[in-house]
């Protein structure tokens, strides 16, 4: 995997867990085309090849922000057609990291507003820095939220609590985003990268096929009718009978040890 990028810091932690760091400080970590390019690049291919990873870990460089948003210095002068161009970026990207096989968490380390929120709402579960702060304010701008936002908030927070947040574009806190359910553990900044990546470890310990087949059924299963999310999770269920690790994982339990997880 090329780990070369201009806008991200990439790390492996170990043979199975990736630290991805958005790498923008002097610009609050704002997404520009280049980083929407290579966040695109890296999790596509993570899709075509996995090089024995089982999580990755999604942070922000420095203690301010996590992500905030569309870079606007860029975006300043754009033509529309530049401006579109340049979302497709954004679509591609989403779409590349909502369907990375395996579970990545975002560590939101400070501000996540607009696409930086909606990146983060992205990523299978977030923990926070009780100094971060989110917000969708593209409204306040002229736009809407268009990486996601309008579909995975709903999901994390409920219909009307989303629409509150999105049509108002007013920022809320770490403590209410878990209360609200968008984040999942608000952690003290200065162990938020240290807890994030224990929980990192412990998901990686696990059997990979097992992680990535339930995490697809959770994925998947809930844009389906129960009957058929049922279905789908018992296919992705089968598809684990006749892996090794599955005969490893009981005979380990049986034997009173650690199991050791080969992926096959």
């Amino acid at each position: 995997m090329h780990l070369d990028f201009e806008t991200l810091k990439v790390e492996r932690r170990g043979p199975h867990i990736l630290l991805v760091t958005l790498n923008r400080p002097a610009a609050a970590n704002a997404m520009n085309t280049q980083m929407g390019r290579e966040l695109m690049a890296l999790f596509e291919a993570l899709s075509l090849d996995l090089e024995r990873l089982r999580c990755v870990v999604l942070t922000g460089s420095g203690e301010k922000a996590f992500c905030a948003g569309g870079d606007l210095k860029e975006r300043n002068g754009m033509t529309d057609e530049a401006w579109v161009a340049q979302h497709l970026v954004f679509e591609r990207m989403l779409r590349a990291l909502i369907g990375c096989p395996i579970p990545v968490i975002a560590a939101v380390n400070g501000a996540a507003y607009g696409g930086g929120c909606e990146i983060a709402a992205a990523c299978d579960f977030i923990y926070a820095a009780p100094h971060a702060r989110f917000a969708l304010t593209e409204v306040t701008l002229g736009i809407m939220p268009g990486a996601g936002g309008t579909q995975n908030l709903p999901r994390a927070v409920g219909e009307r609590r989303a629409k509150e947040i999105i049509l108002t574009g007013a920022p809320f806190t770490a403590e209410e985003a878990e209360r609200w359910g968008l984040v999942n553990r608000v952690i003290p900044a200065d162990r938020l990268l240290e807890e994030t990546m224990a929980t990192a470890e412990r998901i990686a310990a696990n059997a990979p096929i097992a992680v990535r087949q339930a995490k697809q059924s959770i994925s998947r299963g809930l844009q389906m009718s129960l009957a058929d999310g049922l279905a789908f999770e018992i296919e992705a269920y089968n598809r684990l009978v006749g892996t090794e690790d599955r005969r490893e994982g009981v005979r380990a339990f049986n034997e009173k040890r650690k199991p050791v997880f080969k992926g096959r």
